[in-house]
């Protein structure tokens, strides 16, 4: 198996912090859909709460106050019969 080294040395804060990013994150978690985490808070309702929130999210990062919500822990069968999977589900801000 070959393994690639990622190199993320030009990648900054303010990269991932920046709108265009932030947009094209949204449209991914909104796409994606999923179940809504410990919050209770759906994917299509994100757009709105980032509405209500402006700069909310990027300020808590940039300001070091920004703390991942605990994840909503699902079991889940799996196709062999008798068998199950934790999962994880985070919030879809945290997605």
């Amino acid at each position: 198996m070959t393994h690639v080294q990622l190199d993320f040395s030009n990648i900054t804060l303010e990269r991932i912090l920046s709108p265009d990013n932030l947009l094209e994150a949204l449209k991914r978690v909104e796409a994606n859909k999923g179940a809504p985490g410990i919050d209770g808070m759906r994917t299509d309702e994100l757009r709105d709460y980032i509405r209500q929130h402006p700069g909310e999210l990027t300020s808590a990062v940039r300001s070091g106050r920004y703390k991942p919500s605990p994840v909503k822990r699902v079991t889940i069968p799996k196709a062999e019969k008798g068998k199950f999977r934790d999962l994880g589900i985070p919030t879809v801000i945290d997605r």
